[in-house]
């Protein structure tokens, strides 16, 4: 029988998010229902409300998550009523080239709910990421569940869900960091942050943050940062070369996705070095780099995909380590609100006030 449930909708570009009923239908074949237990913010909610994604309004948001199985469909292996998992926005198909392969983390037929949730009068709404739980409880394909330790605390995990992840995956699975290299992580936002956590976990010896405002580098030491800069004094590249003996990075991750931070990351890079754009960079953006400095340098220009994750494997592994006491998740948290805060919470976020913003269920 359908649920009915509170949800946090934007109705129309650019106008404030609203706390309204939503429908919940049953879970059909290959489907879930997750009663969410937190959701962080994250900006991509944000482009949402701002149209800068789609114009599919209304949209329920929110995509962070972690919550507890309430019911599945016909054919659900995966998980079970009762399940404490994190949700992920790339539900591999398991048939496509990439997943042929031995691939999945590049799946290219990922997929969601076949149902729509709605509003009371039945409008359909597209879920952020096909996810949508900024809600008490939210319809997705079974293959979004991650099941975890039911012991890791809901705030953390569903961290794992976008932001946090991307960062970690930047730097273990995209950049490959190994132990010893010397690392640069241009945007310490959530994810750069946790790109320098994941420096940190793979052994990085120098691991450098790069920002223009001062909060977020102290923020980034905490994390592992041995070396800060703040872009907006220092020129970036010169100072990365000083740290590194002239040579540059071995892995310069750009958590930014801008033309100039790009560049930044470009030059800032030793000699066959490695530069990782996890920033996502916005509709129209162009970039030009001399072809003969591409070829001479060497080396690999990598863009990573929500941190070239596989869920199944990478989700238990970390919240393993979030336990271990090796990957302090619980840092990335500034404030838990109730889920009629998430406007107010988009302003924090934007002036950069917050790392996380964590709606709690």
């Amino acid at each position: 029988m359908a649920q009915q449930v509170r949800g946090v909708v934007a109705r129309a570009k650019g106008e404030p998010v609203r706390t309204e009923t939503i429908v919940v239908p049953d879970p059909g074949p290959g489907e879930a229902v997750v009663r969410v237990q937190a959701c962080g913010v994250c900006h991509t909610d944000l482009h949402y409300r701002e149209g800068g994604i789609n114009d599919d309004f209304p949209f329920l948001l929110g995509h962070e998550a972690a919550g507890v199985v309430e019911s599945v469909g016909d054919g659900v292996t995966e998980v079970a009523p009762g399940d404490f998992v994190v949700l992920n926005w790339r539900a591999v198909c398991g048939e496509c080239r990439a997943c042929r392969r031995g691939r999945p983390w590049y799946c290219f037929a990922t997929h969601n709910a076949a149902q729509p949730m709605t509003l009371t009068d039945g409008t359909p709404l597209t879920t952020a990421l096909g996810i949508g739980a900024f809600a008490e409880k939210t319809l997705v394909a079974a293959g979004q569940c991650t099941k975890v330790d039911p012991s890791a605390s809901p705030t953390a995990a569903g961290l794992l869900g976008c932001g946090v992840m991307a960062g970690l995956g930047a730097a273990l699975n995209t950049g490959e960091v190994g132990r010893g290299d010397s690392v640069a992580v241009i945007g310490c936002g959530g994810v750069g942050s946790a790109a320098v956590a994941g420096a940190r976990l793979a052994g990085a010896s120098k691991i450098i943050a790069i920002d223009l405002d001062d909060r977020k580098l102290a923020s980034a030491r905490t994390f592992g940062a041995t070396h800060l800069i703040n872009s907006g004094t220092t020129d970036p590249v010169e100072a990365v070369r000083d740290l590194t003996g002239g040579c540059g990075a071995d892995v310069v991750i750009d958590a930014v996705g801008r033309p100039e931070t790009y560049r930044q990351a470009f030059y800032a890079r030793d000699l066959a070095g490695t530069v990782v754009l996890v920033g996502v960079p916005t509709p129209g953006m162009e970039l030009e780099l001399p072809l003969p400095d591409v070829f001479g340098r060497g080396g690999a220009l990598k863009s990573s995909w929500y941190g070239d994750c596989l869920p199944s494997r990478d989700f238990p592994m970390l919240i393993g380590l979030y336990l271990q006491g090796r990957l302090d998740l619980d840092a990335f948290v500034t404030e838990t609100i109730p889920l009629d805060g998430v406007e107010d919470a988009f302003a924090r976020m934007h002036k950069g006030d917050v790392l996380r913003s964590v709606v709690v269920l």
